[in-house]
């Protein structure tokens, strides 16, 4: 039976979408193939015409997360700078979501602990946002990339921080700490 030109590309894309929302949610190890593919509409049979392995699997969805992640940063930052950057990421409705939110908050412990082609893949995008965030910093910063690492590292902590938390009045006042730090990163000295 043949199907329609890029029909095989959709499904891949599909399958990718699922795992990539599944991991953040609920984390790779604990994200089995059969589960992802049942949420895709998908047999366990057809993940291996897409997909060699699980971990080409993770490559891929965490590749994903973080160029649909890059371009929500970019966004961003072309409407309102640094700052709208950093309301946005550090917002209740990203800590509340961590399905579709950043890859890095939600899963750093396991990303360290996958092989080194995926740490690889992992810190060349992250090196891509944190260039992103450099550009948008007052011309007059000092080390423009130190300071934007610096302000994603204090991004991704604090959210992680704000998730642990969550449902308690602590979980916002981290939200809100960790936006003042952030801004405090970028104002000029």
């Amino acid at each position: 039976m043949r199907y329609e030109k890029g029909r095989k590309d959709a499904t891949r894309r599909r399958i990718t979408e699922v795992a990539s929302e599944r991991f953040r949610s609920g984390g790779i190890a604990a994200s089995g193939l059969a589960s992802i593919m049942s949420d895709a509409g998908l047999t366990n049979g057809a993940f291996y015409p897409h997909f060699q392995s699980k971990e080409e699997l993770v490559r891929e969805s965490v590749a994903a997360a973080l160029d649909a992640q890059s371009a929500q940063v970019r966004e961003a930052l072309a409407s309102g700078g640094p700052d709208l950057a950093i309301s946005a990421y550090l917002s209740t409705e990203h800590r509340d979501d961590p399905a579709k939110g950043c890859a890095s908050a939600a899963l750093l412990p396991e990303l360290a602990r996958q092989p080194a082609e995926t740490r690889r893949l992992y810190a060349e995008r992250l090196e891509a946002l944190v260039r992103q965030m450099s550009a948008a910093l007052p011309p007059q910063t000092k080390d423009p990339e130190g300071v934007a690492l610096g302000v994603f590292a204090t991004l991704v902590g604090a959210l992680q921080l704000a998730r642990a938390a969550a449902g308690t009045e602590l979980s916002d006042r981290i939200l809100a700490a960790g936006a003042d730090a952030a801004r405090a990163l970028i104002r000029p000295c």
